[in-house]
């Protein structure tokens, strides 16, 4: 007998065999007779053994089951053909589109539009102001949001900031080589008679805009470097973060910022229907308000200063020129927390008041929440997006729960909220983050959380007349949010100020501009501070305040 008569032996673990790694011998076996019968090229020359456990011997496989292995080698061979022959009928019909494109293309560079002289000029408008522009000609520039074509029309949807609106392309006009190239985020104007939609169909603000011209401003890329191919709903976080700039141009979040805008001319309506005067304070400092530790510090011409954590201090100096006072500026504080509601950089609404007692403070504080709510929801355009964003919102209602710092302490012991030792929050403790959400969300309304002890609060914050250890202090808390403003009486006595430098151990000689309101004429005035990104996370439903901001910071986060 020849050597080629020789049968060959494979060999097939079924425990520790390898169908990727194994070789077919005694120590590198297979997984699957299947496996060492597609990797010969004669299946009649070859022995196949087979061993189902590892402590047994290696034997030749079964008459069935190598007929049911050589039948799965046939069925194996025959999918592999079916799925050749179907990738080169895909390939073939892509590469004949692609050839039929690129003539279609080549042909549409000779297709040139040109506006019909015969028809009236058209009007340049703003998508906002069309409904009332029905029947007339107009122009709308903007961005091509989104984009579909359809029984040889192109229907696009136009963004232009202040609102959306349907193109419709049809015959000539989606035949030329802009149209066959145009991709999402391009810059189109479009001409045209402005319709109401026909019965039954739907589109923004009810109308749509039949083109009879159209132009292209600037292309948007295409292919690998198209807008969807940058983000999508399935992006990273971080990716989400790095294309903010293109993330804003997104329904949602286009919503919520325009919402912010409207909340921050509300709080600015609020204040000019008091008479509270604007001031513009300034937000590089030599003084601390919060505590050094939360300081941002950088050189100034060679000496040390610092990014402002409030302008509570410069407003209560404004208190004597133009009485109340309120700004609505940027405070930073360099907290190391990742939490999703605190922020490195964020929009501070800050007043200081003249001639008032702590339930003054309080009762400001409560009509301003609620006026600006009102404001809010009289908008047809914001309130819509508050429903949308977040349709479980209740409007706050006048009085607030008011909660002393105590009841909420013995609120917390008698609902068993624990420290993680699982030892009680006492009195005299700072109340954090954590149990204060539990607290506020469980009681699901506004609180006035009144009357904190003088050691977990800040220097300026008066004492109260009946308990010298407590302070007219207020932390304004809101349901899915927490704290959202911080208030209090300020001192008023020069030297109860210095003895609350001394405690803090703060040197009084750079603050003589703020001792100096002791000085030359002293009142009883208060004020507060509300974080705008924590007041709108609370209106629109929104998990972080991160959510609310253009380009938020945070530690850790400093671009774009």
């Amino acid at each position: 007998m020849g050597s080629e008569d020789v049968p060959t032996i494979v060999y097939v673990c079924e425990v520790q065999g390898d169908d990727t790694e194994g070789t077919g011998t005694a120590k590198m076996p297979y997984k699957t007779p299947v496996r060492a019968l597609e990797l010969t090229k004669n299946p009649d020359a070859v022995v196949i053994h087979v061993r189902k456990a590892l402590t047994e011997a290696f034997k030749e496989i079964s008459g069935a089951a190598l007929k049911k292995a050589k039948k799965t080698v046939e069925i194996n061979v025959k999918k592999a053909q079916k799925n050749a022959e179907r990738g080169a009928a895909e390939a073939a019909e892509a590469a004949k589109k692609a050839e039929d494109d690129a003539v279609k293309i080549e042909a549409a560079k000779s297709i040139v539009l040109k506006q019909d002289p015969s028809l009236p000029a058209a009007k340049k408008l703003k998508i906002h102001s069309l409904a009332e522009h029905r029947g007339a000609r107009i122009a709308v520039s903007g961005w091509v949001h989104r984009l579909r074509e359809q029984k040889g029309m192109f229907f696009i949807v136009l963004r232009d900031g202040t609102g959306y609106l349907q193109c419709v392309l049809s015959g000539k006009l989606c035949q030329t080589y802009d149209a066959l190239t145009l991709t999402q985020e391009s810059t189109i104007t479009v001409y045209g008679t402005l319709t109401e939609v026909p019965a039954g169909k739907t589109a923004p603000g009810g109308h749509e805009l039949p083109a009879d011209y159209w132009e292209v401003v600037g292309n948007a890329p295409g292919g690998l470097d198209a807008f969807t191919n940058k983000i999508n709903a399935e992006s990273d976080k971080s990716v989400l973060l790095d294309q903010r700039h293109l993330v804003l141009r997104g329904e949602t979040v286009s919503q919520v910022l325009k919402a912010r805008a409207f909340v921050l001319g509300a709080f600015r309506k609020f204040f000019e229907k008091r008479r509270v005067v604007e001031v513009t304070p300034p937000l590089m400092v030599q003084t601390q308000v919060e505590g050094g530790s939360t300081l941002f510090k950088f050189d100034y011409y060679g000496e040390e200063a610092y990014l402002t954590q409030s302008s509570q201090l410069y407003l209560e100096t404004c208190l004597p020129a133009f009485g109340d006072v309120y700004c609505i500026a940027e405070s930073f504080r360099a907290e190391k927390s990742l939490t999703r509601r605190h922020l490195s950089q964020y929009s501070h609404c800050e007043a200081e008041l003249a001639f008032i007692d702590f339930s003054d403070l309080l009762d400001f504080i409560e009509d301003m929440v609620v006026s600006v709510v009102d404001q809010v929801m009289a908008d047809p355009e914001t309130s819509a997006a508050v429903k949308q964003l977040n349709p479980n919102f209740v409007r706050p209602q006048k009085p607030f729960r008011r909660m002393n710092y105590s009841d909420a302490i013995a609120w917390l012991d008698a609902n068993n909220v624990r420290k993680e030792d699982g030892s009680k929050y006492e009195f005299g403790e700072d109340i954090p983050e954590a149990p204060e959400r539990v607290m506020t969300d469980t009681i699901n309304e506004p609180i006035l959380l009144c009357r904190f002890p003088a050691e977990v609060k800040a220097f300026y914050m008066k004492r109260c007349p009946e308990d010298r250890t407590l302070t007219e202090s207020v932390d304004v808390l809101m349901p899915g949010v927490g704290e959202i403003v911080g208030g209090s009486m300020r001192i008023s006595d020069l030297e109860e100020l210095f003895k609350g430098y001394e405690r803090e151990g703060i040197d009084p000689s750079p603050y003589y501009w703020f001792t100096d309101q002791r000085r030359f004429g002293t009142c009883e005035h208060g004020g507060f501070g509300l974080g705008i990104e924590r007041f709108l996370a609370w209106m629109l439903g929104r998990w972080s305040v991160r959510d609310v901001c253009l380009y938020p910071r945070f530690m850790g986060r400093c671009t774009p």
